[in-house]
Protein backbone atom coordinates (compact mmCIF):
# COMPACT_ATOMS: atom_id res chain seq x y z
CA UNK A 1 0.00 0.00 0.00
CA UNK A 2 1.47 3.17 -0.87
CA UNK A 3 1.45 6.20 1.93
CA UNK A 4 2.52 9.04 -0.51
CA UNK A 5 0.70 11.61 -0.98
CA UNK A 6 -0.34 12.13 -5.19
CA UNK A 7 0.88 15.13 -6.55
CA UNK A 8 -0.65 18.17 -6.09
CA UNK A 9 -2.46 19.76 -9.11
CA UNK A 10 -2.87 22.79 -9.74
CA UNK A 11 -0.59 26.22 -10.66
CA UNK A 12 3.03 26.22 -10.17
CA UNK A 13 4.16 28.36 -7.45
CA UNK A 14 5.65 31.77 -8.23
CA UNK A 15 9.63 31.91 -7.51
CA UNK A 16 9.92 34.92 -4.92
CA UNK A 17 12.37 37.50 -6.37
CA UNK A 18 15.30 38.75 -3.44
CA UNK A 19 17.12 41.42 -4.43
CA UNK A 20 20.56 41.81 -3.06
CA UNK A 21 21.01 45.27 -1.33
CA UNK A 22 23.89 47.78 -2.06
CA UNK A 23 27.21 47.36 -0.89
CA UNK A 24 28.16 49.85 1.72
CA UNK A 25 31.18 52.45 1.17
CA UNK A 26 34.64 52.21 2.87
CA UNK A 27 34.37 53.46 5.99
CA UNK A 28 30.95 52.73 6.55
CA UNK A 29 29.70 50.39 9.60
CA UNK A 30 28.82 47.52 8.68
CA UNK A 31 24.89 46.46 9.70
CA UNK A 32 24.55 43.12 11.56
CA UNK A 33 22.66 40.71 9.90
CA UNK A 34 19.33 39.53 11.99
CA UNK A 35 19.95 36.09 12.60
CA UNK A 36 16.79 34.29 13.46
CA UNK A 37 16.20 32.89 17.11
CA UNK A 38 15.11 29.28 16.65
CA UNK A 39 13.61 27.28 19.95
CA UNK A 40 15.99 24.44 21.31
CA UNK A 41 14.07 21.06 21.62
CA UNK A 42 14.40 19.69 25.00
CA UNK A 43 16.21 16.30 24.96
CA UNK A 44 13.46 13.48 26.38
CA UNK A 45 13.28 12.85 30.06
CA UNK A 46 11.71 10.33 31.84
CA UNK A 47 8.27 11.19 32.34
CA UNK A 48 7.13 12.78 35.76
CA UNK A 49 4.85 14.66 37.34
CA UNK A 50 6.97 17.63 37.19
CA UNK A 51 6.77 19.21 33.81
CA UNK A 52 10.09 20.95 32.30
CA UNK A 53 10.77 24.38 32.48
CA UNK A 54 11.19 26.48 28.43
CA UNK A 55 14.80 26.79 27.58
CA UNK A 56 14.36 30.90 26.56
CA UNK A 57 16.83 31.01 23.39
CA UNK A 58 20.12 33.53 24.19
CA UNK A 59 20.46 35.80 21.01
CA UNK A 60 23.81 35.69 19.20
CA UNK A 61 26.07 39.17 18.57
CA UNK A 62 27.86 39.54 15.04
CA UNK A 63 31.29 39.70 15.17
CA UNK A 64 33.33 42.92 14.50
CA UNK A 65 35.07 42.89 10.73
CA UNK A 66 38.71 42.44 10.93
CA UNK A 67 40.88 45.21 10.93
CA UNK A 68 43.33 43.34 8.51
CA UNK A 69 40.61 42.07 6.23
CA UNK A 70 40.51 44.21 2.86
CA UNK A 71 37.72 46.72 2.57
CA UNK A 72 35.18 46.12 -0.04
CA UNK A 73 35.34 47.81 -3.02
CA UNK A 74 32.62 50.74 -3.51
CA UNK A 75 30.22 49.61 -6.09
CA UNK A 76 27.03 50.86 -8.26
CA UNK A 77 23.90 49.69 -7.44
CA UNK A 78 22.38 47.79 -10.61
CA UNK A 79 19.57 46.33 -11.00
CA UNK A 80 19.56 42.89 -11.64
CA UNK A 81 17.28 41.57 -14.59
CA UNK A 82 16.87 38.07 -13.31
CA UNK A 83 16.05 36.34 -10.15
CA UNK A 84 18.91 35.61 -8.22
CA UNK A 85 18.93 32.43 -5.76
CA UNK A 86 19.17 32.81 -2.36
CA UNK A 87 22.76 32.47 -0.75
CA UNK A 88 23.36 29.77 1.84
CA UNK A 89 21.14 29.69 5.53
CA UNK A 90 23.35 30.65 8.69
CA UNK A 91 24.39 28.00 10.79
CA UNK A 92 22.32 27.63 14.31
CA UNK A 93 23.71 28.27 17.53
CA UNK A 94 23.80 24.85 19.71
CA UNK A 95 22.58 25.33 23.22
CA UNK A 96 23.19 23.12 25.74
CA UNK A 97 19.69 22.15 27.59
CA UNK A 98 19.34 23.00 31.32
CA UNK A 99 19.14 20.06 33.35
CA UNK A 100 15.85 19.07 34.83
CA UNK A 101 15.33 17.48 37.74
CA UNK A 102 12.06 15.59 38.98
CA UNK A 103 10.02 16.60 42.25
CA UNK A 104 9.90 14.97 45.53
CA UNK A 105 7.44 11.81 45.18
CA UNK A 106 5.00 11.29 47.94
CA UNK A 107 6.09 8.34 50.75
CA UNK A 108 5.21 5.22 49.95
CA UNK A 109 4.50 5.29 46.56
CA UNK A 110 6.00 3.11 44.17
CA UNK A 111 7.47 4.38 40.79
CA UNK A 112 5.63 3.08 37.88
CA UNK A 113 7.20 1.26 35.65
CA UNK A 114 8.69 3.26 32.44
CA UNK A 115 7.19 0.69 29.74
CA UNK A 116 4.53 -0.95 28.79
CA UNK A 117 1.05 -0.13 29.04
CA UNK A 118 -0.80 0.54 32.42
CA UNK A 119 -2.69 -1.92 33.54
CA UNK A 120 -6.58 -1.52 33.67
CA UNK A 121 -6.95 -2.13 37.42
CA UNK A 122 -4.46 0.73 38.07
CA UNK A 123 -6.07 3.66 38.84
CA UNK A 124 -3.87 5.81 41.06
CA UNK A 125 -2.98 2.99 43.90
CA UNK A 126 0.19 1.03 43.89
CA UNK A 127 -0.19 -1.80 41.73
CA UNK A 128 -1.06 -5.72 43.28
CA UNK A 129 1.12 -8.38 42.47
CA UNK A 130 0.70 -11.06 40.21
CA UNK A 131 2.81 -13.43 41.52
CA UNK A 132 3.60 -15.07 44.82
CA UNK A 133 4.41 -12.84 47.67
CA UNK A 134 8.28 -12.38 48.08
CA UNK A 135 10.17 -13.71 50.88
CA UNK A 136 10.55 -9.83 51.82
CA UNK A 137 6.75 -9.42 52.96
CA UNK A 138 7.05 -9.17 56.52
CA UNK A 139 6.77 -6.31 59.37
CA UNK A 140 9.90 -4.28 57.63
CA UNK A 141 8.73 -4.42 53.81
CA UNK A 142 8.23 -1.44 52.11
CA UNK A 143 4.77 -0.52 52.06
CA UNK A 144 3.02 -0.91 48.73
CA UNK A 145 4.13 -5.18 47.94
CA UNK A 146 1.44 -7.36 48.72
CA UNK A 147 -1.87 -7.58 50.25
CA UNK A 148 -2.44 -5.39 52.97
CA UNK A 149 -2.83 -7.44 56.72
CA UNK A 150 -5.82 -9.05 57.36
CA UNK A 151 -7.24 -9.50 53.83
CA UNK A 152 -6.78 -12.78 52.16
CA UNK A 153 -5.40 -12.15 48.34
CA UNK A 154 -5.42 -14.20 45.39
CA UNK A 155 -2.48 -16.06 46.47
CA UNK A 156 -2.85 -19.51 47.78
CA UNK A 157 -1.67 -19.33 51.02
CA UNK A 158 -0.18 -15.65 51.26
CA UNK A 159 0.25 -13.45 54.19
CA UNK A 160 -3.58 -12.42 55.53
CA UNK A 161 -4.72 -15.26 53.41
CA UNK A 162 -6.54 -18.31 54.95
CA UNK A 163 -3.96 -21.36 54.59
CA UNK A 164 -4.97 -23.72 51.99
CA UNK A 165 -7.69 -21.63 50.75
CA UNK A 166 -8.95 -21.76 46.91
CA UNK A 167 -8.77 -18.28 45.13
CA UNK A 168 -11.17 -16.01 46.64
CA UNK A 169 -10.51 -16.41 50.17
CA UNK A 170 -13.54 -19.85 50.33
CA UNK A 171 -12.02 -22.39 52.58
CA UNK A 172 -12.58 -26.37 52.21
CA UNK A 173 -14.58 -28.53 54.74
CA UNK A 174 -11.81 -29.90 57.30
CA UNK A 175 -11.07 -32.90 56.84
CA UNK A 176 -11.70 -35.68 59.97
CA UNK A 177 -8.51 -36.79 61.41
CA UNK A 178 -9.77 -40.67 61.84
CA UNK A 179 -11.89 -42.17 59.49
CA UNK A 180 -15.12 -42.31 61.03
CA UNK A 181 -16.18 -46.04 62.43
CA UNK A 182 -19.36 -47.85 61.60
CA UNK A 183 -21.19 -46.69 64.83
CA UNK A 184 -20.82 -43.24 63.94
CA UNK A 185 -22.08 -43.48 60.73
CA UNK A 186 -25.39 -45.33 61.72
CA UNK A 187 -25.82 -42.98 64.04
CA UNK A 188 -25.85 -39.95 62.36
CA UNK A 189 -27.80 -41.57 59.50
CA UNK A 190 -30.80 -42.64 62.13
CA UNK A 191 -30.57 -39.27 63.13
CA UNK A 192 -30.68 -37.07 59.89
CA UNK A 193 -32.65 -40.19 57.95
CA UNK A 194 -30.19 -40.41 55.24
CA UNK A 195 -28.46 -43.63 53.38
CA UNK A 196 -25.46 -44.64 54.94
CA UNK A 197 -23.63 -43.01 52.29
CA UNK A 198 -24.72 -39.76 52.64
CA UNK A 199 -24.44 -40.06 56.24
CA UNK A 200 -20.49 -41.43 55.77
CA UNK A 201 -19.31 -38.65 53.40
CA UNK A 202 -20.81 -35.87 56.30
CA UNK A 203 -18.44 -37.31 57.99
CA UNK A 204 -15.62 -37.35 55.97
CA UNK A 205 -16.14 -33.63 55.00
CA UNK A 206 -18.56 -34.03 52.38
CA UNK A 207 -21.89 -32.90 51.40
CA UNK A 208 -24.06 -32.83 54.85
CA UNK A 209 -27.09 -34.84 55.32
CA UNK A 210 -29.37 -31.59 55.16
CA UNK A 211 -28.02 -30.46 51.93
CA UNK A 212 -29.02 -33.74 50.42
CA UNK A 213 -32.18 -33.73 52.02
CA UNK A 214 -33.11 -29.86 50.38
CA UNK A 215 -32.02 -31.49 46.76
CA UNK A 216 -33.32 -34.87 46.96
CA UNK A 217 -36.93 -33.95 48.52
CA UNK A 218 -38.71 -37.01 47.01
CA UNK A 219 -36.33 -39.68 48.29
CA UNK A 220 -35.75 -38.34 51.63
CA UNK A 221 -39.52 -38.48 51.91
CA UNK A 222 -39.24 -42.51 51.18
CA UNK A 223 -36.60 -42.58 53.57
CA UNK A 224 -38.65 -41.02 56.47
CA UNK A 225 -40.84 -43.73 55.68
CA UNK A 226 -38.34 -46.38 55.73
CA UNK A 227 -36.94 -45.61 59.49
CA UNK A 228 -40.34 -45.29 60.53
CA UNK A 229 -41.04 -48.91 59.65
CA UNK A 230 -37.42 -49.50 61.26
CA UNK A 231 -39.04 -47.82 64.39
CA UNK A 232 -41.63 -50.54 65.01
CA UNK A 233 -40.10 -53.15 63.72
CA UNK A 234 -36.48 -53.37 65.12
CA UNK A 235 -35.48 -56.64 63.37
CA UNK A 236 -35.67 -54.71 59.83
CA UNK A 237 -32.62 -52.95 58.09
CA UNK A 238 -32.49 -49.71 56.22
CA UNK A 239 -32.27 -52.19 52.66
CA UNK A 240 -35.58 -54.33 53.67
CA UNK A 241 -36.90 -51.23 55.06
CA UNK A 242 -36.47 -49.42 52.10
CA UNK A 243 -37.79 -52.88 50.06
CA UNK A 244 -40.88 -52.38 51.48
CA UNK A 245 -41.37 -48.66 50.80
CA UNK A 246 -40.88 -49.28 47.22
CA UNK A 247 -42.42 -52.43 46.72
CA UNK A 248 -45.83 -51.88 48.75
CA UNK A 249 -45.64 -55.54 50.56
CA UNK A 250 -46.16 -56.27 53.66
CA UNK A 251 -43.99 -58.02 56.86
CA UNK A 252 -45.08 -61.30 56.19
CA UNK A 253 -44.38 -61.00 52.57
CA UNK A 254 -40.75 -60.17 52.76
CA UNK A 255 -40.42 -62.29 55.65
CA UNK A 256 -41.71 -65.70 53.42
CA UNK A 257 -39.60 -64.07 50.00
CA UNK A 258 -36.70 -63.98 52.61
CA UNK A 259 -37.32 -67.72 53.45
CA UNK A 260 -37.38 -68.83 50.14
CA UNK A 261 -34.38 -66.75 48.80
CA UNK A 262 -32.52 -68.58 51.52
CA UNK A 263 -33.38 -72.15 50.75
CA UNK A 264 -33.01 -71.32 47.14
CA UNK A 265 -29.02 -70.61 48.18
CA UNK A 266 -29.31 -73.42 49.95
CA UNK A 267 -30.66 -75.83 47.50
CA UNK A 268 -27.89 -74.61 45.02
CA UNK A 269 -24.94 -75.09 47.29
CA UNK A 270 -26.04 -78.57 47.89
CA UNK A 271 -26.65 -79.69 44.58
CA UNK A 272 -22.66 -78.36 43.95
CA UNK A 273 -21.86 -80.28 46.97
CA UNK A 274 -22.80 -84.08 45.88
CA UNK A 275 -20.95 -85.23 42.99
CA UNK A 276 -22.82 -86.82 39.62
CA UNK A 277 -20.74 -89.73 38.27
CA UNK A 278 -22.77 -92.24 38.70
CA UNK A 279 -26.04 -91.17 36.98
CA UNK A 280 -24.17 -89.56 34.09
CA UNK A 281 -22.33 -93.16 33.51
CA UNK A 282 -25.66 -94.77 33.64
CA UNK A 283 -26.96 -92.49 31.15
CA UNK A 284 -24.07 -92.68 28.81
CA UNK A 285 -24.47 -96.27 28.88
CA UNK A 286 -27.92 -96.36 27.85
CA UNK A 287 -27.12 -93.86 24.94
CA UNK A 288 -24.16 -96.20 23.77
CA UNK A 289 -26.12 -99.46 24.08
CA UNK A 290 -29.26 -97.78 22.22
CA UNK A 291 -31.32 -99.57 24.05
CA UNK A 292 -35.22 -99.54 23.98
CA UNK A 293 -36.32 -97.23 27.25
CA UNK A 294 -39.49 -96.67 29.11
CA UNK A 295 -39.98 -93.23 30.07
CA UNK A 296 -42.21 -93.00 32.43
CA UNK A 297 -44.77 -89.65 32.97
CA UNK A 298 -47.20 -87.87 35.22
CA UNK A 299 -50.30 -89.91 33.14
CA UNK A 300 -48.62 -91.63 30.29
CA UNK A 301 -45.41 -93.77 29.39
CA UNK A 302 -43.09 -93.63 26.47
CA UNK A 303 -41.13 -96.13 24.78
CA UNK A 304 -38.38 -94.68 22.77
CA UNK A 305 -34.02 -94.39 22.06
CA UNK A 306 -32.49 -92.47 23.56
CA UNK A 307 -30.30 -90.37 21.72
CA UNK A 308 -28.70 -87.43 24.16
CA UNK A 309 -29.05 -86.10 27.58
CA UNK A 310 -29.18 -82.35 28.38
CA UNK A 311 -28.91 -80.40 30.93
CA UNK A 312 -32.67 -79.75 31.11
CA UNK A 313 -33.99 -82.60 28.58
CA UNK A 314 -33.74 -85.82 27.26
CA UNK A 315 -33.22 -86.08 23.66
CA UNK A 316 -35.10 -89.26 21.89
CA UNK A 317 -35.30 -90.75 18.64
CA UNK A 318 -38.74 -90.77 17.75
CA UNK A 319 -40.11 -88.45 20.27
CA UNK A 320 -37.95 -85.68 20.29
CA UNK A 321 -36.80 -83.18 22.53
CA UNK A 322 -38.42 -83.79 26.46
CA UNK A 323 -38.42 -81.82 28.95
CA UNK A 324 -36.60 -83.58 32.34
CA UNK A 325 -39.21 -82.00 34.54
CA UNK A 326 -42.19 -84.19 32.75
CA UNK A 327 -40.51 -87.19 33.61
CA UNK A 328 -40.99 -89.46 36.70
CA UNK A 329 -38.97 -92.26 35.94
CA UNK A 330 -36.95 -93.83 33.24
CA UNK A 331 -35.92 -97.60 33.02
CA UNK A 332 -34.80 -100.25 30.26
CA UNK A 333 -37.73 -101.46 28.71
CA UNK A 334 -36.61 -105.12 29.31
CA UNK A 335 -36.63 -104.22 32.80
CA UNK A 336 -39.58 -102.26 33.70
CA UNK A 337 -42.61 -104.42 31.52
CA UNK A 338 -42.12 -107.25 33.86
CA UNK A 339 -41.75 -105.18 36.92
CA UNK A 340 -44.98 -102.66 36.07
CA UNK A 341 -47.49 -105.95 37.60
CA UNK A 342 -45.50 -106.00 41.06
CA UNK A 343 -45.90 -102.25 41.79
CA UNK A 344 -48.43 -100.83 44.25
CA UNK A 345 -50.06 -97.76 43.52
CA UNK A 346 -51.51 -94.37 45.44
CA UNK A 347 -54.99 -94.51 44.14
CA UNK A 348 -55.24 -90.45 44.75
CA UNK A 349 -51.91 -89.76 43.18
CA UNK A 350 -52.90 -92.19 40.28
CA UNK A 351 -56.17 -90.58 39.52
CA UNK A 352 -54.80 -87.26 39.78
CA UNK A 353 -50.93 -86.83 39.98
CA UNK A 354 -49.18 -83.85 41.61
CA UNK A 355 -48.36 -80.48 39.31
CA UNK A 356 -45.02 -79.95 38.52
CA UNK A 357 -43.43 -77.30 40.58
CA UNK A 358 -40.60 -75.71 38.94
CA UNK A 359 -39.42 -73.60 42.01
CA UNK A 360 -36.40 -76.45 43.61
CA UNK A 361 -36.80 -74.57 46.96
CA UNK A 362 -40.87 -75.17 46.97
CA UNK A 363 -40.64 -79.18 46.14
CA UNK A 364 -40.95 -82.15 48.67
CA UNK A 365 -37.37 -82.83 48.14
CA UNK A 366 -34.74 -81.08 46.28
CA UNK A 367 -31.40 -81.30 48.49
CA UNK A 368 -29.86 -84.53 47.41
CA UNK A 369 -27.76 -84.85 50.88
CA UNK A 370 -30.63 -86.40 53.05
CA UNK A 371 -30.61 -88.94 50.83
CA UNK A 372 -26.37 -89.78 51.06
CA UNK A 373 -26.76 -92.24 54.48
CA UNK A 374 -29.06 -94.16 52.82
CA UNK A 375 -26.89 -95.57 49.91
CA UNK A 376 -26.76 -99.32 49.42
CA UNK A 377 -30.57 -99.33 51.80
CA UNK A 378 -33.75 -100.38 51.03
CA UNK A 379 -35.59 -97.86 50.19
CA UNK A 380 -39.30 -96.80 49.72
CA UNK A 381 -40.44 -94.09 47.57
CA UNK A 382 -43.97 -92.74 46.44
CA UNK A 383 -43.75 -91.06 42.99
CA UNK A 384 -45.89 -88.08 42.38
CA UNK A 385 -48.23 -89.72 39.74
CA UNK A 386 -49.11 -92.39 42.70
CA UNK A 387 -46.71 -95.10 41.94
CA UNK A 388 -44.76 -96.72 44.74
CA UNK A 389 -40.88 -98.48 44.39
CA UNK A 390 -39.03 -100.01 47.26
CA UNK A 391 -35.88 -100.80 45.88
CA UNK A 392 -32.31 -100.59 47.33
CA UNK A 393 -30.06 -97.27 46.72
CA UNK A 394 -27.60 -97.41 44.20
CA UNK A 395 -26.12 -93.99 44.15
CA UNK A 396 -27.39 -90.38 44.96
CA UNK A 397 -26.69 -87.57 42.12
CA UNK A 398 -27.31 -83.73 41.92
CA UNK A 399 -30.89 -84.02 40.99
CA UNK A 400 -31.50 -88.14 40.31
CA UNK A 401 -31.66 -91.36 42.28
CA UNK A 402 -30.76 -94.92 40.99
CA UNK A 403 -32.87 -97.57 42.28
CA UNK A 404 -32.20 -101.23 42.03
CA UNK A 405 -29.43 -103.83 41.00
CA UNK A 406 -26.32 -102.69 39.48
CA UNK A 407 -26.67 -103.18 36.03
CA UNK A 408 -30.91 -102.97 35.91
CA UNK A 409 -30.86 -99.48 38.00
CA UNK A 410 -34.22 -97.53 37.53
CA UNK A 411 -33.60 -93.60 37.55
CA UNK A 412 -35.50 -91.45 39.45
CA UNK A 413 -35.22 -87.87 39.61
CA UNK A 414 -36.12 -85.67 43.17
CA UNK A 415 -38.96 -83.81 41.38
CA UNK A 416 -40.66 -87.05 40.54
CA UNK A 417 -40.77 -87.96 44.21
CA UNK A 418 -43.65 -86.91 46.33
CA UNK A 419 -43.32 -89.06 49.82
CA UNK A 420 -40.30 -90.67 51.27
CA UNK A 421 -41.70 -94.53 52.88
CA UNK A 422 -44.81 -94.68 54.30
CA UNK A 423 -45.27 -91.27 55.79
CA UNK A 424 -48.50 -89.22 55.44
CA UNK A 425 -49.02 -86.41 52.72
CA UNK A 426 -47.04 -83.62 53.83
CA UNK A 427 -44.41 -84.85 56.02
CA UNK A 428 -40.87 -85.51 55.33
CA UNK A 429 -39.26 -82.51 52.99
CA UNK A 430 -42.78 -79.95 53.09
CA UNK A 431 -46.21 -80.22 52.47
CA UNK A 432 -46.66 -81.00 48.31
CA UNK A 433 -47.55 -78.02 47.15
CA UNK A 434 -51.50 -76.97 45.66
CA UNK A 435 -52.34 -76.78 42.04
Amino acid sequence: MNDRKPPRRGPTPQVEVIRKPPSPGPGSPVAPSPVAPSPVAPSPVAPSPVAPSPVAPSPVAPSPPSPSAPAPRATSPSPSPGPVAPGPPAPRPSVAPRPVSPGPRPGGVAPRPSSGPGRPFDRGGPPRPSGPPSSSSGPGAPAGHGPPAGRGGFDRGGPGGRPGGRPGGFRPAPRPSRPPTEEEVIALAKREKVPYRIARGDLEGKMKCRIWRKLHAEEAKRFDQAYQLMEKHPELGLPDAFALVQSGMSIDELQARRVRTQKKAAVKEARGSVPGNAVDAYLAALIAEKAEVSVVLGDRTVVDVLVQSEPIAFKLERSGRLEKLQVVLLARRALWDPLVPTLERDQKLAQKPLPIVRQPERRPFSDPRAFMPAVGQELSLTLRNGIRLKQPLVAVGPFDLLLGQTGNEIFVPLHGIARRGDQEEGASGGAPPAS
